[in-house]
């Protein structure tokens, strides 16, 4: 093998005689488990829109992705259940596992939250990653159809959908 340039840290490297093999054109992105806090989080649509399974209110099964993605409405009832579930995985009380991996919030409403609610945000922020989908009327209508918004593109990255986003 060739020497490649001296390292001072850690000394001599050595070059690779080919160059390291290009990503398989057929690798898949890493699957999630969506998992609704409470009725009508959006696990539906957000699986259809995004890929992954959807596991409504229950948890993840044994053939079922064990990266959990926490899906809740952004009202006070939606947050309310989100930060309940945050507290069921830090307890320990989530089954054996299951990794979980961010916070989805779904707009309950057009426009921005009143300021009490965007708090309730910002404590969970404080403790999980969180993604944010801003409020669609096509979804509203059954309209699955379109791109994701482009608001969503750090989710569209994470859960593999990128090159759906506007």
């Amino acid at each position: 093998m060739q020497q490649g340039p001296e390292i001072w840290i850690r000394g001599p490297v050595t070059v690779p005689q080919d160059p390291p093999p290009e990503p398989s054109p057929t690798t898949t992105a890493r699957r999630f488990s969506w998992v609704g806090t409470h009725g009508g989080a959006g696990t539906s649509t957000l699986s259809f829109v995004y890929g992954g399974h959807d596991c409504g209110r229950d948890w993840p099964g044994p053939a079922d992705p064990s990266s959990v993605l926490l899906v809740a409405r952004t009202h006070a009832s939606g947050l309310a259940a989100v930060l309940g579930a945050l507290e069921v995985f830090r307890r320990g009380a989530a089954p054996q596992g299951l990794d979980l991996d961010a916070v989805v919030l779904v707009a309950d409403a057009p426009g921005r939250l009143p300021k009490p609610l965007a708090q309730h945000v910002k404590v969970i922020e404080s403790v999980i990653d969180v993604y944010r989908v801003p409020w669609v009327p096509a979804w509203r209508l059954g309209d699955l159809s379109g791109h994701p918004p482009r608001e969503t593109a750090s989710l569209a990255r994470l859960t593999g959908a990128a090159g759906r986003v506007r």
